[in-house]
């Protein structure tokens, strides 16, 4: 019984249901990759502007100076994750673009 239930209850990570029969609409995937890509950089201006400011405190308040320099590399480090995921969607993006203009090519690495 409990084996009939994990197999009809199964969850996945991600719930993307792609039917092969249906055509993919690629100036959609293209605007959603733009969209995303805009949120990564977003994102990587917050987390460095942020790492800045605790730059600035752990010079300004030097009894709690450890802290904010652990601050400032967390959110340094966040802002390299960010950018990188810009940089992931637009890749995407073009990939999408190049799509649709049937130019199929998908590169690894």
């Amino acid at each position: 019984m409990a084996e009939e239930e994990q197999q009809r209850h199964h969850h996945h990570l991600f719930h993307h249901q792609k039917d092969e029969d249906k055509p993919v609409d690629y100036a959609k995937e293209e605007k959603h990759h733009k969209h995303l890509e805009h949120l990564g950089e977003f994102g990587a201006v917050a987390a460095g502007a942020y790492a800045l400011h605790e730059k600035h405190k752990a010079k300004k308040d030097p009894e709690h100076a450890h802290k904010h320099k652990i601050e400032e590399e967390v959110a340094a480090a966040a802002a390299v994750g960010a950018a990188g995921f810009a940089f992931h969607e637009h890749h995407e993006k073009k990939e999408a673009k190049a799509e649709e203009h049937g130019k199929k090519h998908h590169h690894l690495f």
